[in-house]
């Protein structure tokens, strides 16, 4: 507590001596979080053979994954303790006041959250809250009916086979334009329809088993319709792009007017499902121009009435959680059991706070913010990443792949990158969506207009750069390069992440490493296609570019060859961004930490380990984790990150740093000789 800020009367210099006493106390009785808990280790591992198991073995053995998880690990750990211990507490003490203004974020938050656990009232209302939606799917008698229903039910987040956003464009990252993609998959990815694994073919079995069972509970006429929406969703994922072609930032950009858009799929008429969502624009981007005309045709040749069991299954998809709890169940079955492994659902009152955070999530972050993230924590993370940038520019100049030319414009890059720590500088307005305590349903579709407004009504503006996509309580951050900046949530900025107890190496081994993997997505794969102002813009030489794919595509080959289940190798291809920022991360990370010992003593050993070693265990407490093997197959078809072990061990055998901390011997399983070495930054 700063004395200036108070009156300077003896009763206020007592009182402002107090709570600094108060505060120094608060401090003192806190309990200090280790920098590394050695009972994670098991040392009956060799270090050199597999890290992972070394480092986190103990760990792994003493932290099962919870009957309400699909994977355990230090993001979910954390998250658990944002959401269900911090927001929970500030949610229920707004509950316990009476008098809330109708429109504060108070009443919106409290509200929201007594209408998710009012079941009584959500069994009572059964499904007919979605009598509104089902009228209109009902009345559909021809395709242009289709498009506008579609355009309709996408406004409050029922998928369609077409996805609208707004974000910058591209090629020109001040103002925002719309694009237009592929949609509509109930299963996420392309892989889960046309492999032919046991695994995969359960997954399809249980799908139609789940939509013929949540037919059954609504009560439609027709309830074995789960056969035929995946036979049509079959047919439509054949005509897109694997999530590794949806990487390539040039090949999916592909501007055009809006009537040339509407061109591309004659008999879906484009205007009115756009029309229904409020969308007014002279042009749009889209991924796959043969993808929209190949709809087209589809649509055409499938059945009216089967669209309308497609466009029945996606809304009742889109709210099952928020109707009764036999639809609950079900919905977790399939999405959580069959597809992640998760045993058994969270109790109703976490659920109600993880639902509140996601449709209220930043006046929540707001509370949030002001409880948990010290101002003086912001400062600490702005001179790290200050370090990592240092850091950068001296490994630009070292490398032998880049010619001098392009060096100057990585510089360039590197100097234009900005951050955000941990929340935002000005708050949006959310005091328009009207939120009642007995309407959950109506609270969701409240909600999902108000965000898809805020999206349209960008349409055409400037981009505002001090905008967050993710909230403060949020255990993640973010490289947005088309404003060519990183993002860290206060969430994240705990242990084992950040902790302000622990030695630097384990710090720089956990947050800087993370901080410098953001930093690396500005000239990963994707990121180093977009120039200094987040534009998509060559500024590559083509020997240089050459150079830099050729690293990556070795890159790519080493994972590929890493398999995560039997049966199941990583790709590569679609997880080659991530695991060049770890790569990279590491990297920056190793060398910043070097940066700050010189000229200062050796850092004394802790627990037996010296500053090098510690700066990898920080790197292996960050990803320990457990996972069912249901999620990681999920992970290693959909997910552009690798597995948590593959993303520890993986980058170590590319490292001297690693084989000299460990003193390594030649014949370890982690060790690879000089020439196989991949370095990129």
């Amino acid at each position: 507590m700063k004395l200036a800020n108070l009156c300077y009367s003896a009763l206020a210099l007592s009182l402002a001596m107090s709570a600094c006493k108060k505060e120094a106390d608060q401090e003192s009785a806190r309990e200090k979080v280790p920098g590394f808990d050695t009972s994670s280790l098991d040392s009956t591992i060799k270090v050199c053979d597999d890290f992972d198991s070394y480092a986190n073995g103990g760990w792994k053995k003493n932290n099962p994954i919870p009957g309400t998880e699909s994977r355990w690990g230090a993001f979910n750990v954390l998250d658990k303790e944002n959401k269900e211990v911090r927001l929970k507490g500030i949610i229920q003490e707004i509950v316990k006041v009476e008098d809330r203004k109708k429109g504060s974020e108070e009443q919106q938050i409290a509200d929201y959250y007594q209408s998710y656990l009012d079941t009584v009232t959500i069994e009572k209302r059964s499904i007919a809250p979605l009598k509104e939606y089902l009228d209109k799917i009902n009345g559909i008698q021809s395709l242009k009916d289709l498009a506008s229903v579609s355009g309709e039910l996408q406004k409050i987040g029922v998928p369609s086979v077409l996805g609208m956003s707004v974000d910058a464009d591209l090629r020109n990252s001040k103002v925002n334009v719309l694009y237009g993609g592929q949609g509509g998959l109930s299963l996420g990815e392309r892989s889960y329809y046309d492999r032919t694994d046991s695994s995969t073919v359960k997954v399809r079995e249980e799908f139609v088993k789940h939509v013929d069972k949540m037919f059954s509970l609504a009560t439609f006429p027709d309830q074995k319709a789960g056969q035929t929406i995946l036979d049509f969703e079959t047919k439509l994922a054949k005509l897109q792009l694997t999530n590794v072609e949806l990487r390539d930032p040039v090949k999916t950009y592909n501007k055009m007017s809006f009537k040339g858009f509407q061109s591309l799929a004659p008999d879906f008429d484009l205007e009115a499902f756009a029309d229904k969502q409020d969308i007014k624009t002279d042009s749009i981007v889209i991924e796959n121009k043969a993808y929209l005309q190949n709809v087209n045709k589809l649509l055409k040749a499938t059945p009216i009435a089967t669209l309308k069991l497609y466009a029945k299954w996606q809304l009742l998809s889109r709210f099952a959680g928020f109707l009764p709890k036999s639809f609950d169940q079900e919905n977790f079955r399939f999405f959580s059991t069959v597809m992640r492994g998760t045993k058994q659902q969270k109790a109703r009152m976490e659920r109600a706070i993880r639902s509140t955070d996601g449709l209220l999530g930043m006046p929540l972050g707001k509370l949030f913010s002001k409880k948990y993230f010290p101002e003086e924590d912001k400062k600490k993370v702005s001179d790290m990443i200050e370090n990592v940038r240092t850091v950068y520019g001296e490994r630009i100049d070292k490398l032998t792949w880049m010619s001098d030319s392009t060096k100057a414009k990585a510089h360039k890059k590197l100097k234009a990158f900005t951050y955000k720590i941990g929340y935002p500088d000005k708050w949006k307005d959310y005091s328009s969506i009207d939120v009642v305590k007995d309407k959950l349903f109506e609270n969701v579709v409240a909600a999902s207009l108000y965000l898809h407004k805020e999206e349209v009504d960008k349409i055409g503006k400037p981009v505002d750069k001090a905008e967050w996509f993710m909230t403060p309580q949020t255990v993640n951050a973010y490289y947005n390069p088309l404003n060519n900046e990183i993002v860290f949530p206060a969430g994240i900025l705990q242990p084992p992440f950040y902790n302000r107890d622990a030695d630097d190496a384990i710090n720089y081994g956990g947050i800087i490493a993370v901080i410098g993997h953001e930093f690396t997505h500005g000239f990963d794969d994707q990121g180093s296609q977009f120039d200094d102002e987040g534009n998509l813009k060559n500024w590559w030489t083509a020997s240089d570019r050459a150079n830099f794919d050729k690293l990556t595509k070795k890159y790519i080959d080493y994972f590929s060859e890493i398999e995560a289940l039997p049966g199941f190798k990583i790709n590569g291809a679609l997880t080659i961004g991530e695991n060049v920022a770890d790569l990279g991360g590491l990297t920056l990370a190793y060398y910043a930490l070097e940066k700050s010992l010189k000229g200062k003593a050796e850092p004394a050993h802790i627990d037996g380990f010296n500053w090098k070693q510690r700066f990898f265990l920080g790197w292996a407490q960050v990803w320990h984790m457990n996972t069912t093997n249901e999620a990681l197959r999920n992970q290693v078809q959909t997910d552009p990150h690798s597995p948590a072990k593959d993303r520890i061990n993986g980058p170590m055998p590319h490292l001297k740093e690693f084989e000299a901390a460990w003193k390594c011997t030649p014949g370890s399983k982690m060790i690879l000789p000089d020439s196989a070495r991949i370095v990129i930054w």
